[in-house]
Order: structure tokens, then sequence, then C-alpha cells
């Protein structure tokens, strides 16, 4: 039964990230890593070492894809300055994956807390918006 679960919230995450618009899919992003870190943390403590390193590989592969997906150009100092975030997240990632560092793990989940709440208050009537031409 755990596995149909499993496999449910695989397909209801897939189908909504499908439907849904960039805003919506960094907000999917955003609270998928902050699971997935939760889990390793879990992980760590049940002393799972493989399962840990998987759940923290697969957080390291969305925030490579947050960071690959800032626009320099439009974002700014805000850009470089989440550049900058994802890059100590990524070191603090390895730290904790190496030393089985369930605090280096929190700090990340509150970081990308921090990110995805300033994410989360964007007003609706902004989430589409376009660059200029």
């Amino acid at each position: 039964m755990r596995g149909s679960l499993k496999a449910y919230n695989k397909v209801n995450i897939s189908s909504q990230a499908a439907e849904a618009s960039p805003h919506k899919v960094v907000q999917l992003l955003l609270g998928g890593s902050i699971d997935k870190l939760l889990q390793a943390k879990l992980a760590t403590e049940q002393g799972e070492q493989g399962k840990k390193g998987e759940l923290i590989s697969r957080t390291m592969e969305i925030i490579a894809h947050l960071q690959a997906a800032l626009d320099f150009e439009q974002g700014g100092e805000i850009a470089q300055n989440l550049s900058a975030m994802y890059d100590y997240m990524m070191r603090r990632l390895v730290v904790a994956n190496q030393n089985s560092d369930v605090e280096a793990l929190l700090e990340v989940v509150d970081l990308l807390r921090t990110v995805k709440s300033g994410w989360d208050a964007i007003p609706v009537e902004q989430h589409n918006l376009k660059k200029p031409a």
C-alpha cells in the first residue's frame, strides 16, 4: 500500500508540474527540496546512509536547476544573492552528507524555507510576468 501511495504522489506532483505556471513550478521545487531534506534528516537519524545520500543528492540537483534558471540580467542583485545562497547550500549539503550532519541539513531547510516564503509572497498578478522585449 505504501508503494501505491508513493506512486500516486509522484503522478500527482508530475501532473501539477505539467499544468503549473513557472512560478508554481519553483514553489513545487522548493517545497520538494524541503521535504527531501527532512526525509534525509530522518534517514540520518535512523542510520540509513544510502537513503540519506540519495535524498541529499536529489535535493542538490533541484538546487542546481534553480540556480541555473536564475536570470542575472533581469534579476540583478537579487539573482546574484540567490546564486550565492544556492552555492552555500550546496557546500553545506556536501558537509551534511559526508559527516551525517543533521544541523547542516536543518540549516539548509531553514534557508530554503526563507526563499520559499519570499517566493510565496509574490502577488498573484506578478506570477506570469514576462521579460520586457
